[in-house]
């Protein structure tokens, strides 16, 4: 046999060799993605029964908790919809004896905070038997007191901080830059203030009257808000900065009636509620979700293998 006939005959045994290494790969990503897809429909079926279990076990008297931590923000952890349902869920609840809101967040949107607020005021309008108390833990400021404020009782450590009760909106102007760099903007609309908060355009005075209007009408709800939320428990005479946006500790809140006592969550469902026994509502990411987004990439970048789509590698 010629040495050319022989390497074309090595040379067909690599490549069969590596063609079937290539199959078994692509069989066995095949089997690994379709387990991967099994135990994500299992689980998918299975997370509404351990919700299931879980309203099942709630058979003895309780104190809902729930949780709200971080930025009130729509789609974020605090949002408005998902404090408004795990709300819902603890006023249906038979066996909810008091409702405690746990609070750790800087703030937000008004109009989020707003929205909690107001469903705070009708939930207890319509169940007056059950009362809620806001358990502020390290911050509750801005939007987290406007929601604070609905509840019948806020407590908190000494120190932590409560209050900041402001709005504020902030930017940057860009035009002294633009003027050095030798930038022309160019802005076309229909409406003689529709690009008013452009930040690459001189401010002009009267649509910073205007905008200043906006801030001082929001500000202004939040204050009536507050008001009727926390009554005559407030310290607003002789206390005028009370409203400017400033942030108190525990300790000078309770001095100017923003919270009512020193506390804990378990401490006011033992000792105010008097139900020891906590049982979470609070709405959060279900184990199929974080599932789902853990897997989801892989799961599609191990079928695109399988079928041949592959990116460059160095061989």
């Amino acid at each position: 046999m010629s040495d050319e006939k022989s390497w074309q005959l090595l040379e067909k045994v690599v490549l069969a060799g590596v063609q079937e290494q290539r199959r078994a790969r692509r069989w066995g990503i095949f089997f690994k993605a379709l387990t991967l897809l099994y135990l994500f429909v299992a689980l998918a079926m299975f997370s509404p029964l351990m919700d299931f279990e879980k309203q099942a076990a709630r058979t003895e008297n309780h104190t809902a908790l729930i949780e709200v931590r971080g930025m009130i923000a729509d789609k974020e952890e605090a949002s408005a919809d998902n404090i408004v349902t795990s709300l819902r869920a603890a006023f249906e609840d038979s066996k909810t004896r008091g409702v405690v809101l746990r609070i750790n967040s800087p703030g937000g949107s008004p109009v989020q905070s707003s929205y909690v607020y107001n469903e705070i005021r009708r939930l207890r309008a319509e169940h007056p038997q059950i009362k809620v108390y806001a358990v502020i833990t390290d911050l509750g400021a801005s939007g987290a007191y406007y929601i604070a404020s609905a509840a019948d009782q806020i407590y908190a450590d000494k120190s932590s901080l409560v209050g900041s009760i402001g709005v504020t909106a902030s930017g940057f102007g860009f035009v002294g830059v633009m003027e050095k760099l030798g930038v022309d903007r160019r802005i076309y609309t229909s409406g003689e203030h529709k690009a008013f908060l452009d930040p690459f355009q001189p401010q002009k005075e009267d649509e910073t009257i205007f905008w200043q209007g906006v801030l001082d009408t929001t500000h202004r709800q939040f204050i009536d808000s507050v008001r009727q939320g926390r009554g005559e428990r407030l310290k607003v005479e002789g206390h005028p900065e009370l409203f400017s946006g400033l942030i108190w500790s525990g300790e000078q809140a309770l001095a100017l009636g923003l919270i009512d006592a020193y506390g804990n969550a378990s401490s006011v469902a033992r000792e105010v509620i008097g139900e020891k026994e906590i049982v979470d509502y609070t709405v959060r990411e279900s184990p199929f979700d974080r599932f789902a987004k853990r897997i989801g990439a892989s799961v599609a970048q191990n079928l695109a293998l399988w079928m041949g789509f592959q990116g460059p590698a160095l061989r």
